[in-house]
């Protein structure tokens, strides 16, 4: 790559200008650095193949197998094969670099035998788990993990191509082990065979899988990993992963690894902590190595071995299990010494006030720019709350590399709106500022609510809505207010976030219908119960249910924005009418009417557009989506020789129109 100005991210940003020198110092760091990496090879992804070297791995004649562990005086191989005892034959020798390499027999090792490393350190010893496992396994009684030998007789067969790549995802965001409706953990199985359908159904392009790197507290959600290389193995087996994203591609839809390089979880035995006895070899040193919110330790971007093992991750799941990408978690937490804890980021200043670690930003366009070199149809996508600017522009123009970045603000003001004023109160010219108040030169994905919003401690927008109406009156048969104002704005929230989006939008998996209640893993305080980790999809389809309404709606208002591609044009308000609650925008082919009025119907609501005939395509207020079937989609509206369209307007209610001729 030849250095460019990184002009142009300033040029689109004034704002930016009185840090420019820092944003080139950066920009030449990272040249400079992908360089060096690529001076005896050709391209980064050459430099980051650490998951082809250290690990176990099956050779013509045998084994052979590797370690980095620069602090460490013994290690020996220990396992089922030699009765978990210190053998001198199983002794790795010490090569240069800190690197350590065993070669054993063809017949010393079995697929499915377990296995660990015991490491002698100046002063010490213990049991460790080696840092390239592929598969990493849980007693069910002792509940200790052990590192699995993987080698099956046949390979897995890929059948179908990766899909090309997404220019504007519907992100469907799922955790496999909470997939299933019995309490318990599903699995990649019953997830390809049972919510995959749904996902196509519903007409999303992507699919986003948390929690797939091993963990070993399950109730972390995924995000204190300690086996970066290894999928969970409570979901399944690597192959049957492989035949979920096959499957999925088979449909036309990408799959994206939720992948976690922000930290890692503090466990000895099981993660990367005091592997080779010290704390410094994956993290930093004295409290910049210590997550204080997260309890889990943070990785050093700064040293070039633990770049090496994270690039190496990345091109390993790409290669290995064909993902269309990712999304990295923790962004924010990672280009902080902070972690953004307790900052507002008001002001530019704060994000070139030294307060940055300039090693994670190296570290992120090195990623960025390994993964086009793998897969330039994969995409990738930053989790940051702090809104600093350029994540998610090229590099050559000054900025990280990202595709696209969250829209993280959107979820929290839809909290705020909710939680501080009744909708009588709603200000439809604030409502549209702020869905829509986002970087220009960045390409983001929106969201009304994600995982984060269903966990236990917070609430759903569903349930904001309904609190306790949720229990006693989603049967049809049963009349609520409550209910019907909560759905009513469910539909009209989840619509404008998605006709308001940058470039993408994504949906928590089963948020989609108004999934009842909190996302609760089991733990201590729920007696170890399952009753909250799961997805009840049964009430989407029970016809004595409203849930189905919203279901109804959600799928229709995904296949509507796919099939008009609206990401690819500008939008534009044509009507913010505050007394009124209407808000009316334009949006490529499509009209979008929001009537949040929750006391007055319009029932000659005109306003200015392109001369022609409309036809209705969407409406909320459909008896298919709940509502009470109050407007006629079957008619046409013409404008009148003014160019006026008048409309009838419901309250509480959301239509899409499109000019017919």
């Amino acid at each position: 790559m030849t250095a460019k100005s990184p002009l142009s991210l300033v040029e689109h940003d004034s704002h930016l200008k009185p840090y420019e020198k820092v944003i080139q110092g950066r920009q030449a760091r990272i040249l400079s650095t992908i360089k060096d990496m690529t001076k005896d090879r050709k391209t980064l992804s050459d430099s980051a193949n650490g998951h082809l070297y250290y690990g176990l791995h099956q050779t013509k004649d045998g084994w052979v197998f590797r370690e980095w562990a620069p602090n460490a005086v013994n290690i020996w191989l220990v396992g089922d094969f030699n009765n978990w005892q210190i053998r001198e034959e199983f002794r790795p020798k010490r090569l240069i670099g800190g690197n350590w390499e065993l070669e054993l027999p063809k017949n010393t090792l079995k697929h499915g035998d377990l296995y660990k490393l015991h490491i002698e350190w100046p002063g010490g010893s213990g049991e460790r788990l080696p840092t390239y496992a592929r598969r990493v396994v849980q007693d069910d009684q002792s509940k200790i993990f052990a590192a699995q030998v993987w080698a099956p007789k046949e390979p897995y067969e890929w059948k179908n191509k990766s899909p090309k790549k997404v220019k504007n995802p519907l992100i469907y965001e799922a955790h496999i082990g909470m997939g299933g409706e019995e309490a318990g953990i599903s699995t990649f199985n019953e997830f390809r065979e049972n919510v995959l359908p749904r996902i196509a159904k519903l007409g999303y392009n992507t699919i986003q899988l948390m929690a797939i790197q091993e963990h070993p507290y399950y109730g972390s959600f995924g995000y204190q990993v300690a086996n970066f290389f290894a999928v969970s193995s409570r979901f399944g087996t690597p192959e049957e992963l492989k035949e979920l994203i096959d499957a999925a591609h088979g449909l036309g839809i990408a799959v994206v690894l939720d992948v976690v390089h922000s930290h890692a979880v503090k466990n000895e035995n099981e993660g990367l902590a005091k592997f080779d006895g010290t704390t410094t070899q994956f993290f930093y040193e004295g409290a910049r190595g210590d997550h204080p919110s997260w309890d889990s330790k943070c990785f050093d971007y700064g040293r070039g071995e633990v770049v090496s093992f994270l690039l190496s991750n990345l091109k390993y799941w790409l290669e290995e299990f064909h993902f269309d990408g990712f999304r990295f978690d923790g962004v924010t937490s990672m280009i902080y010494w902070h972690h953004g804890m307790g900052k507002e980021f008001t002001n530019y200043a704060m994000y070139f006030d030294g307060a940055q670690d300039e090693n994670a930003l190296v570290y992120l366009a090195l990623a960025n720019q390994l993964i086009r070199e793998i897969d330039p149809n994969a995409i990738t996508i930053a989790e940051d709350m702090s809104g600093y600017p350029g994540l998610a522009m090229p590099l050559e123009q000054g900025g990280i590399g990202f595709d696209f970045r969250m829209s993280m603000g959107v979820a929290d003001y839809w909290i705020k709106l909710i939680k501080e004023k009744r909708d009588e109160k709603w200000q439809v010219g604030d409502i549209f500022y702020e869905l829509t108040n986002k970087r220009a030169d960045e390409k983001t994905i929106s969201y009304a609510e994600c995982h984060d919003q269903a966990m236990v401690g917070d609430k759903t927008i569903i349930f904001r809505l309904l609190d306790k109406e949720m229990y006693t009156s989603m049967s049809v048969l049963t009349p609520s207010p409550i209910v019907d104002r909560g759905m009513a704005l469910h539909k009209m929230i989840r619509l404008i976030s998605l006709a308001t989006a940058g470039n993408g939008y994504l949906n928590f998996m089963g948020n989609e219908f108004g999934h009842p209640e909190w996302i609760d893993f089991p733990r201590a305080g729920n007696n170890w119960s399952y009753h909250y980790a799961r997805r009840q999809w049964s009430l989407s389809e029970d016809k004595l249910l409203k849930y189905r309404f919203l279901h109804n709606f959600d799928q229709a208002m995904i296949q509507l924005v796919k099939e008009h591609d609206i990401f690819n044009s500008q939008l534009f308000a044509i009507v913010q009418n505050a007394h009124d609650q209407m808000l009316i925008f334009k949006r490529g082919d499509l009209v979008f009417v929001f009537n949040f009025n929750p006391k007055k119907s319009f029932t000659d609501y005109g306003f200015q557009i392109d001369p022609g005939e409309y036809k209705i395509l969407l409406s909320s207020d459909d008896k298919e989506f709940g509502g009470q079937g109050r407007v006629d989609t079957k008619l046409e509206y013409p404008t009148n020789d003014k160019s006026m369209l008048r409309l009838y307007v419901p309250s509480r209610v959301a239509m899409v129109l499109r000019k017919m001729s």
